[in-house]
């Protein structure tokens, strides 16, 4: 039996939401189930990462997106996702199939075990031929806890389905290189390297969290997964099958022909930093090289409260973040490790231990096929 294409399609808040009345706008809802199932009656499996229930949950709570603070929002938040979840199943069963409605928070992503748990419930969602609907779950989250914007939970979820396409709906017809209402600007067919246009995509949406910045943040995550990212107009009739068979203008972001493994990938694409240590130039030269781990004495500095299992992001002196990986060790314990370099890690810590910060096998190399983030103050406190 021929195993089916997973595709990950994000919508954003401006498709779901009429941004006056700030209620359902269900032709475009229409238009994008009835498109869904013509594409699971090609054998294709989709899950929706769908942006919406803040927006229309605003009416209900008396705010508009101006006035709304965050324990606004997170009120908004629970009276718009029944609204939401609503409207996706009378429309869903007009065209014969289920939904389901999956909630995550940040540590869903970067826990590696709740990740897995996660991905197996989407999968058997999949196998009982249902659509899973994912969406942060905005009524628990704060800033310290949150992924922030649906493009970059889109591309975490692409990357734990194994999927071979994300496509971006959004308000343009994709990526410009420079603001759109420029007169001057070119519309970009593909993209290889996002890098060259992260300059020219500040600015965001009323509805929503984010701008194209997000949504190239997120195609970055998902071309070093192997998922081909395609950012699209979806203001449009078949606006997901009309991409996907090149039969309009869309934005194709290119993944790489070398993509990392489960593994490396989850690692590697991070939606907050736990963490960060600091190593000589020279030592972050050495990295990756015979198995290399990563010692007390490489680090000159460190930054953040970690738990070990969290993912640390590595730098050299100059700043440039060269690598990310798992810790063995707390911020706690890395503290007292680094303050006291000539006593033995067991005596320190009192249990047994090889006192490696991170083994190789748990190191990722950047290798600028990532987009990279800038250092914190790193200081060892």
């Amino acid at each position: 039996m021929t195993q089916k294409r997973n595709i990950v399609v994000k919508i954003g808040s401006a498709l779901l939401a009429n941004q006056d009345l700030l209620t359902p706008r269900y032709g475009f809802l229409q238009r994008l189930l009835e498109d869904i199932a013509v594409l699971r009656s090609q054998g294709f499996n989709v899950i929706l990462c769908s942006s919406g229930s803040v927006a229309l949950g605003l009416r209900i709570i008396g705010e508009t997106p101006d006035s709304a603070g965050v324990s606004d929002k997170q009120a908004a938040a629970a009276c718009g996702m029944p609204l939401l979840l609503n409207a996706y199943k009378q429309v869903g069963h007009e065209f014969g199939f289920e939904i389901a409605q999956v909630l995550l928070t940040l540590g869903d992503f970067e826990d590696h075990r709740r990740f897995l748990n996660t991905r197996n419930t989407v999968h058997r969602l999949l196998e009982s031929g249902i659509v899973p609907i994912v969406n942060e779950n905005d009524t628990i989250t704060t800033e310290e806890i949150r992924v922030g914007d649906n493009d970059r939970l889109a591309a975490k979820v692409s990357q734990m389905v194994g999927a071979s396409d994300l496509i971006i709906l959004t308000g343009v017809d994709g990526l410009y290189d420079r603001n759109p209402d420029d007169p001057e600007a070119q519309f970009v067919p593909e993209v290889v390297d996002v890098n060259q246009y992260m300059d020219a995509t500040k600015g965001k949406s009323t509805l929503g969290t984010g701008g194209m910045e997000t949504k190239l943040q997120a195609a970055n995550m998902a071309q070093e997964a192997g998922v081909t990212t395609w950012i699209a107009q979806g203001e449009i009739d078949r606006p997901l099958s009309t991409v996907l068979n090149g039969e309009r203008r869309a934005t194709k972001v290119i993944p790489n022909p070398n993509p990392l493994s489960g593994w490396d990938s989850w690692i590697a694409n991070r939606l907050q930093m736990a963490g960060s240590i600091v190593l000589s130039e020279q030592t972050a030269d050495a990295l990756g090289q015979d198995d290399r781990p990563i010692s007390r004495s490489d680090i000159l500095s460190m930054d953040g409260d970690f738990t070990r299992g969290d993912v640390l992001h590595v730098y050299d002196s100059k700043g440039i973040e060269r690598a990310r990986g798992l810790s063995d060790f707390t911020s706690e314990e890395l503290r007292v490790l680094i303050h006291n370099p000539d006593t033995a890690a067991e005596q320190l810590l009192g249990y047994k231990t090889r006192g490696e910060i991170i083994r190789s096998n748990n190191l990722v190399m950047l290798e600028n096929r990532h987009l990279l983030w800038e250092a914190p103050e790193a200081v060892v406190g």
